[in-house]
């Protein structure tokens, strides 16, 4: 068997960054569609048609828990480590998560003041808003809570503890994809969101 390196071709170098660009255009695309023609009639048919927000509000609570979890995931492993043992597997996952939680989180919070997104609805300091004020749109770089409303922190949040689940637990892809699904879908709903 002739055990020789074989040069890797141009166009199988450049794949992956072409598959990526033809990616974030079809985004781009589909984002620009939902900004001009979904974005203000769902919002405002969710308005008037969702009567009982209770349990929205309390699934809005559940990132709360996230950072503490991730916190102590790190100060877990932190010890862990300290007391010179190995991890075990779901701890390496876990530690993975809690990093990837963090740090979206951290860039979440740049790319929300970097758009100025505002929110379908009035829910912090009199923000302006679609429903109350009739405003929508973006104001790149305003700043505070009610400019606030892209990129969704809990999609994000939910997106990237999955993304380090669906390579970490290959067998469990088909679920991961319905939690992610629905957890996602009742996210939106309570927030009456703008497509993020």
């Amino acid at each position: 068997m002739d055990r020789r390196i074989q040069p890797i071709s141009a166009a199988r170098l450049s794949a992956p960054l072409q598959n990526f660009c033809i990616g974030l255009a079809i985004v781009a695309v589909v984002t620009i569609i939902c900004y001009f023609w979904l974005d203000q009639p769902l919002a405002f048919f969710l308005h008037r048609n969702v009567a009982d927000k209770t349990i929205l509000v309390w699934l809005q609570q559940l990132p709360v828990t996230l950072p503490l979890l991730s916190s102590f995931v790190l100060a877990w492993c932190g010890l862990w480590t300290l007391m010179d043992r190995p991890f075990s597997r779901i701890q390496s996952v876990a530690l993975t998560c809690s990093i990837s939680f963090i740090s979206t989180s951290l860039i979440n919070h740049q790319l929300k003041y970097a758009f100025g997104r505002t929110w379908p609805n009035t829910w912090i300091e009199n923000n302006p808003s679609l429903i109350q004020n009739g405003v929508f749109g973006f104001n790149p770089f305003h700043g505070g809570p009610g400019f606030a409303s892209f990129p969704s922190g809990h999609a994000a949040a939910i997106c990237s503890v999955m993304t380090v689940l669906w390579w970490s637990y290959p067998s469990w892809r088909c679920d991961l994809c319905c939690v992610r699904s629905r957890s996602g879908s009742w996210v939106d709903w309570r927030e009456l969101s703008f497509f993020e």
